[in-house]
């Protein structure tokens, strides 16, 4: 989007006060920050203009509203209000002060192990919620994970739903969508895929918090694709200390490249790791 100021009525006569622009701009939506202007609450404004979308991601943008309206939980955003005003819709979203988990992991590298249990069993409640819904996200990533605060007891929330959409057990969804060194190499060679995309996305999430970076790179999808497949073994840091048996084998389990033996929610939410 290229408006530098939302719709009149937005900052002028309405509920809300824009202080500045967020980051997480799309091709058809841009991200605010505001204020109520009656409760003073900091909140977020995200801008969705509906002339510039298809009708895939009008079913998203659906999906994503209908889901986040129908579920209050700690680990998933909060949605407090959906308006529209000249062609454009705005989902009043939930300010978190501690930013994103891609910026928390710049600014500490490699986080410690028992640190990154606690984000993980944060991470299981939160596709807890999702997978009783049969929400799949097709966008897990450090910048879609929003910490509530600053501090090191932050509550981890899942943001941006905007990709997601309904797949029952059994059914499979075929779009190509979502950040490259997140996507499951199953969705890159353009095959049918389950709820199972979001825990490579998972897995990939997991690695990037134990080492402080991706398990793969390439400079394209191709040359990434190409180090997942040609892949034998995970790239952990070689500074690491020594990790639990239990992180390693969740870690691999989650990025194993086959979907069929890949972990699946109910066995990454038991698995040994996040139960010690």
């Amino acid at each position: 989007m290229t408006e530098e100021r939302p719709p009149p009525g937005i900052a002028g006569d309405g509920d809300y006060e824009v202080r500045g622009r967020l980051g997480g701009e799309g091709p058809f939506s841009v991200v605010w920050k505001a204020v109520h202007r009656s409760s003073g609450q900091d909140v977020v404004l995200k801008q969705v203009r509906l002339s510039g979308l298809t009708r895939s991601l009008r079913e998203c943008l659906d999906c994503e509203i209908k889901f986040l309206a129908s579920v209050c939980h700690p680990n998933i955003i909060r949605l407090f209000d959906v308006f529209q005003v000249d062609g454009c819709i705005f989902l009043v979203l939930e300010f978190c002060q501690g930013g994103n988990l891609a910026t928390y992991i710049k600014q500490k590298g490699r986080v410690h192990e028992n640190a990154v249990r606690k984000f993980m069993k944060q991470i299981g409640a939160g596709l807890e919620v999702m997978h009783a819904h049969h929400i799949i996200h097709r966008d897990l990533k450090p910048e879609n994970i929003l910490l509530s605060t600053p501090s090191n007891d932050a509550v981890l929330k899942i943001s941006d739903f905007g990709l997601s959409r309904v797949v029952h057990p059994g059914e499979f969804a075929d779009s190509v969508c979502g950040t490259p060194f997140y996507m499951a190499p199953e969705v890159m060679q353009f095959q049918k895929y389950d709820d199972k995309v979001d825990m490579w996305s998972i897995g990939a999430i997991f690695f990037e918090l134990l080492n402080g970076y991706p398990p793969f790179r390439g400079k394209n999808n191709v040359q990434l694709l190409k180090s997942i497949k040609d892949s034998t073994s995970l790239p952990f840091s070689q500074l690491l200390p020594s990790l639990h048996p239990d992180s390693i084998d969740m870690c691999t389990s989650l990025l194993c490249k086959n979907p069929g033996k890949r972990l699946s929610f109910d066995e990454f939410y038991h698995h040994k790791f996040l139960r010690r």
